[in-house]
């Protein structure tokens, strides 16, 4: 019967349900992300450089952001979904690596 007790009390730590505190605070973080990035562009008179630094600086953290938080890729079981989106970013890094070879070519 000990067995059991303890069973169901790790099914409940396992399957523990977020409120929607961090959902808020992700959305709130993600809206500031795209804010920011609007505003480099919309600037103007910041070196086009820097301004694709920031982008693809607010670029790779909205992704974490979605990932983390929308796709609930920190959380346990999702292995599967992680090895996906992976192989998807290794097939699109391959096009167009064999896109720029080809074009310089």
């Amino acid at each position: 019967m000990a067995s059991n007790h303890s069973a169901t009390e790790e099914s409940t730590k396992r399957h523990k349900v977020e409120g929607p505190k961090k959902h808020v605070i992700a959305f709130i973080f993600s809206l500031a992300l795209t804010l920011i990035a609007f505003a480099a562009v919309m600037g103007g008179e910041i070196n086009k450089d820097f301004i694709y630094i920031i982008l693809m600086g607010t670029a790779f953290l909205q992704v974490f952001v979605q990932m983390a938080f929308w796709m609930h890729m920190k959380d346990r079981g999702h292995t599967f979904a992680l090895i996906g989106i992976l192989g998807g970013v290794f097939i699109v890094f391959t096009c167009v690596i064999m896109a720029e070879y080809w074009a310089w070519w």
